[in-house]
């Protein structure tokens, strides 16, 4: 078998050990007899499993005893809708920063419960730098903040964490785990899996305990936050195997990789190789302002866009998978997300290197 560099967007490239580990279970977890897969999320074995995930997660991020980690379904983009829901039953008016494709969708699903007023945007300079502190402009009855740290199709990523006075509620989807976080400045934060954490199918809500009780009376039970709260994310059954594997990787990242500041100066390398390739020709571009620039979705284009299809065909040729540019913005994307070592950015950059070489 051949293991080749998967640059997908998501669903992203898990490590091989967290692999290799889940199939070594895969039939007989532990000497049970069956797998994960097959056990009741009631069961003490599972729970005990669902139990040392939350635990890993709320260490490696040193989450604050007053926030509740909550193991959900739907997907980030389902959290769109279970935040005005869950943050608006005092009124208020949800605030916004726009910087690119998923901030517009969530904006857009927070408008079919209120006006959501839009404190910043970067929409004035074609979404590639971020809205500075000193642009944002909430409305005086601001219920929350929400902004997206990390836009994974633009490749356009935070540099500070928004000073408000207001919640701050963040999707961190495709940044979360790359690097240290300061939990305590956020009122709610949530993350899709498939990126940094496990596979897709399930979603990761980081919630202080003083906003569970701000729901709408008409929120559905299986939004509400203080429901799955109060039923340890298990009211009904949840993604029991990708639970599973996001605490395999929670693992692998605390003895493995030794912890989020190591994964940070990894991901810190990474990107700062691939950038320096893509700046250093003139063959390759990146669109996005210095700061701005993502560490885990880098987005290039070729000068000559002719090429495209076959740079696509030769760097899978050579080993290097799903680097097309999401749909609405085309060009290239690699994503460099925690687990895409730093052997297949080097390899990149050899093939980028070569393509320029014969073709540009």
């Amino acid at each position: 078998m051949t293991r080749l560099f998967n640059f997908c967007a998501g669903p992203a490239a898990l490590p091989t050990s967290v692999l290799e580990r889940a199939r070594d279970e895969m039939l007989d977890y532990q000497g049970r007899g069956l797998s994960v897969m097959e056990m009741s999320h009631r069961s003490p074995e599972y729970t005990a499993i669902a139990e040392q995930a939350e635990r890993d997660m709320r260490e490696l991020l040193a989450v604050p005893s007053n926030y509740r980690i909550l193991f959900l379904q739907g997907g980030a983009s389902m959290q769109f809708a279970m935040l005005p829901y869950n943050l608006l039953g005092q009124g208020g008016t949800p605030n916004y920063l726009y910087t690119g494709i998923w901030g517009k969708k969530a904006i857009t699903e927070a408008r079919h419960l209120a006006s959501a007023h839009v404190a910043a945007t970067s929409e004035g300079n074609g979404l590639t730098d971020v809205p500075r502190q000193e642009d944002i402009q909430l409305s005086g009855d601001a219920a929350y903040l929400h902004y997206t740290a990390n836009e994974t199709i633009g490749g356009l990523e935070f540099d500070y964490i928004p000073d408000v006075q207001v919640p701050l509620v963040c999707d961190m989807s495709s940044s979360i785990l790359s690097g240290p976080l300061d939990v305590s400045r956020f009122g709610v934060i949530y993350a899709g899996a498939q990126k940094n954490i496990g596979p897709a199918g399930l979603t990761v809500a980081i919630v202080r305990d003083d906003l569970l009780e701000l729901a709408r009376p008409d929120t559905p039970t299986m939004f509400s936050y203080k429901v799955m709260a109060e039923n340890d994310s298990m009211y009904n059954t949840p993604s029991t195997y990708a639970w599973y594997l996001a605490g395999l990787v929670f693992d692998w990242l605390k003895h493995e990789v030794g912890g989020l500041e190591a994964m940070d100066a990894i991901n810190s390398r990474k990107a700062a190789k691939l950038y320096a390739a893509i700046d250093s020709s003139d063959f390759y571009s990146n669109p996005i302002a210095t700061r701005s620039r993502s560490r885990m979705n880098v987005p290039f284009v070729l000068a000559d866009d002719r090429l495209n299809q076959a740079f696509l065909d030769e760097a899978e040729a050579t080993g290097l998978l799903n680097l097309k540019g999401h749909r609405s913005v085309g060009g290239m994307r690699a994503s460099l997300y925690n687990a895409v070592p730093e052997a297949a950015v080097d390899a990149l950059i050899a093939f980028m290197n070569d393509f320029e070489t014969r073709r540009g």
